[in-house]
């Protein structure tokens, strides 16, 4: 176990953090955007980036869980029991949604039958055999899982802001990589 100052994440854990953030956002966008695109060019582009930042995600949400593992995070901040029992139900939703989302999209590429090519250098394998009526279904519980993502992303932000600004217990510090 590393040692970490009882008030703040480590800064790799910080890092992994805001990297995973933003690439969580930036897909879900994209996912947003390009689902109503019509078949062009275009369209074609953003579905593989789309992928490659699926792929990226899993590997960070990896490396992230890897190092929550091995590192222990800073003590909770004070807050009532109710508070914190919710805190550890959306960040272990959170976790589980960091793999179920990219994992879905993975394996409904593959059952749609198109490869999923990382950056356009390593090809992945399938996840899942061709099936199109499987990748159809894939396709609605892809999006369910990415939709409930971004609200436990929204409720992970309104806690973190509700600490900010009315408990103004410092407990945004933990995460920043200003010390």
């Amino acid at each position: 176990m590393s040692m970490t100052s009882p008030n703040r994440y480590t800064p790799v854990a910080i890092v992994l953090h805001w990297l995973l953030a933003l690439a969580i956002i930036g897909a879900f966008c994209v996912g947003v955007y390009m689902s109503d695109l019509p078949f062009s060019p275009s369209r074609v582009k953003l579905y593989n980036w789309h992928k490659w930042a699926g792929v990226t995600i899993l590997a960070l949400s990896a490396l992230r869980l890897l190092w929550r593992l091995t590192h222990r995070p800073p003590a909770d901040a004070p807050m009532p029991a109710w508070q914190a029992r919710v805190a550890h139900g959306v960040h272990l939703l959170l976790y589980v949604a960091f793999f179920a989302v990219p994992l879905t999209g993975w394996a409904m590429s593959s059952a749609k039958g198109y490869p999923i090519v990382w950056f356009g250098v390593l090809p992945l394998p399938d996840f899942v055999p061709k099936d199109p009526d499987l990748g159809e279904l894939l396709e609605q519980v892809h999006a369910a899982l990415a939709w409930g993502l971004a609200f436990l992303v929204l409720a992970h932000v309104a806690g973190a802001l509700k600490h900010q600004f009315i408990d103004r217990d410092g407990l945004l510090k933990r995460m920043s990589l200003r010390g």
